[in-house]
Formats: structure tokens, C-alpha cells, sequence
């Protein structure tokens, strides 16, 4: 099977503020409700996903994620309402973006040398 596929990402300086990487981190800390329990499903380090947490909510004028303070059953993260809704946006904009681009990636698909 031939994987096609367009992945874009949005800067902010010369740092992705959000690309697809970082929607997964996103839709996993909104899962799991912790940033250590999103990066072990995601198999990064804590040391990982806390940075890419960090340079998101320092790129856009609200926090996407959000840290909760520990307490007896500890802390954990989740996702801002701001946050949410621009994980959405980014969300229909792949749809969006895949969908306006599918004629021209078959056409490149054909000019590919086979791999299989």
C-alpha cells in the first residue's frame, strides 16, 4: 500500500508552533490527562513533551495545554477551551488542505518510482 499523504505545520519565528506531531500530543493529554501519560503513549520522553507543550503555549496569545497542581493523586494537564478549539481548526484545515490537494497528489503518485 502506498502511503500519500500532506502533513503541514504553522510557525511561529523559526519554531513549529503546531503541526501534526503536536495535535497528537494535544489529542493524547486530552486522552490520558497527563503530559507523562500522553508521552509514553506517544513514545517520547516527558523531557520531550513538555517542551513541545511549552513552545506551543508560548506561541499563541492563549495556553493550549494547561498543568493542574499535584496534590495527593498527583497533577496532570489538559487542554484549554482556546487550546481545543484551535486543535479543531487545525484539524479541519488537514481535512481541508488533503482535500484540495488530492488530484494533484495522484498525479505526482503516478510520476513515483515504485517502492514496493
Amino acid at each position: 500500500m502506498t502511503r500519500r499523504e500532506f502533513r503541514f505545520r504553522i510557525y511561529s519565528g523559526d519554531q513549529i508552533a503546531m503541526g501534526p506531531g503536536k495535535a497528537s500530543l494535544m489529542e493524547a493529554i486530552a486522552r490520558t490527562g497527563s503530559i507523562s501519560a500522553a508521552a509514553r503513549v506517544m513514545k517520547m520522553s516527558y523531557r520531550r513533551a513538555w517542551n513541545l507543550v511549552e513552545v506551543m503555549n508560548q506561541s499563541f496569545q492563549k495556553p493550549l495545554v494547561e498543568t493542574l497542581t499535584g496534590g495527593s493523586g498527583g497533577g496532570g494537564a489538559k487542554l484549554t477551551d482556546f487550546g481545543a478549539d484551535l486543535l479543531a481548526q487545525y484539524r479541519a484545515m488537514e481535512i481541508k488542505a488533503q482535500q484540495a490537494i488530492a488530484a494533484d497528489m495522484r498525479a505526482i503518485e503516478r510520476l513515483r518510482a515504485k517502492m514496493d
